[in-house]
């Protein structure tokens, strides 16, 4: 099959679907898998899957429904009926069956006799840092996506570009009240990204760590659990560092700038950057991680850490949401580890090898040191 190139007028071979494409393309191939045993369950999971994306959307909001509700948390307590939950939640018995048979399905919830408990996935939910916060930020996102072909065509104006001003210079995070509530979900979601990267970078050796757009000092109150030698510096906007003292007392310094428009401080003989670029811009990133390089000493390292695009190897959790969310920021990018580690040897660094990441829902790490 050929097709036109663009611009040269000469014919260009388009590849067709691989060839397992083209068998899932024809009904007879799918009416074979049914009737044989070895492929039944293949062909039923990929069925189940298939309609797991199709139905992607309408998970999400019951289990937005759940959360505001408080379902999980009432049922913390023990097992309740449906009429007692239908009660508190003030909704009509009826249709608080239908969210309840759907939490279940989603296998948050359980039947237990003639009411409902948790399962041990709605237990996870209720223990694990950030998440409740992220799902009651997401009708932001939502409504973002109510008109999908729009908002790939860039004809939108996204809201969630508002509720991070903090990316467009020290300037877009003068509200106090914006920075607080863009400090107050990052830290509800950084203990998980704290640990990970802890276990994923060597922090041995190190004298100077100095956390870069640090937010609240979440990340560095971390390392000083972990690594109590380890002295402790804060960088980050004025309005955003407000509440770092009350958390980390006085045994961190705390300098308040930007790194779009100050240059960043020496003395530092590590830097972290946790959540920081896929916020910005290729241009922005490029600048900071030369600013990182002229910050280290020789043999200084910089540790890199957030989600990251799966490259050749596309990741659902970073490829759909991080990089739909990111788009929606208008601002950054979710970029691929072989990318980053890129833009960190043009800066100047070498890259080590990066540590296999068990989570990249939550971040994957790259470590760069600066020659000596």
């Amino acid at each position: 099959m050929t097709e036109t190139g663009l611009g040269s007028g000469l014919p260009r071979r388009r590849c067709g679907p691989g060839w397992a494409a083209r068998l899932a393309m024809q009904p007879w191939f799918h009416r074979f898998c049914a009737r044989m045993p070895g492929l039944r369950g293949i062909a039923r999971a990929e069925g189940e899957a298939l309609f797991s994306v199709v139905s992607g959307f309408v998970q999400s909001q019951a289990l937005l429904a759940l959360v505001e509700l408080r379902v999980l948390h009432r049922l913390a307590e023990g097992p309740l009926s449906t009429a007692r939950l239908a009660h508190l939640c003030g909704l009509p018995p009826e249709r608080m069956a239908v969210l309840l048979q759907a939490g279940a399905a989603l296998r948050l919830l359980r039947r237990r006799g003639e009411g409902w408990g948790l399962a041990t996935r709605g237990a996870a939910f209720l223990t694990v840092p950030g998440l409740e916060a992220m799902v009651r930020h997401h009708p932001v996102l939502y409504r973002d996506l109510s008109d999908p072909l729009a908002f790939f065509k860039g004809e939108t104006q996204p809201e969630l570009a508002g509720f991070w001003p903090y990316v467009f210079g020290a300037g877009g995070a003068a509200d106090p009240a914006l920075a607080e509530r863009y400090s107050a979900l990052m830290d509800d979601s950084q203990a998980l990204v704290a640990e990970d990267t802890l276990r994923l970078a060597d922090f041995r050796g190190i004298d100077t760590l100095m956390d870069v757009g640090g937010g609240t000092g979440a990340f560095l109150a971390a390392v000083g659990r972990a690594h109590p030698g380890i002295r402790r510096r804060l960088f980050d906007l004025p309005a955003v560092v407000a509440g770092a003292r009350a958390r980390l007392g006085e045994g961190v310094e705390i300098i308040a700038g930007s790194f779009r428009d100050d240059p960043l401080p020496e003395g530092a003989d590590a830097i972290s950057l946790i959540r920081v670029l896929y916020d910005h811009a290729d241009s922005t990133v490029a600048a900071l991680l030369s600013a990182c390089f002229q910050a280290l000493p020789p043999g200084g390292r910089l540790i890199l850490s957030e989600p990251m695009s799966g490259g050749e190897r596309p990741d659902p959790a970073t490829d759909v949401y991080f990089a739909i969310y990111t788009l929606a920021m208008q601002t950054g990018r979710t970029r691929s580890g072989a990318e980053i580690a890129e833009m960190a040897r043009l800066a100047g660094f070498q890259v080590d090898k990066p540590a296999k990441t068990l989570r990249p829902f939550v971040t994957s790490c790259i470590v760069a040191t600066r020659p000596a």
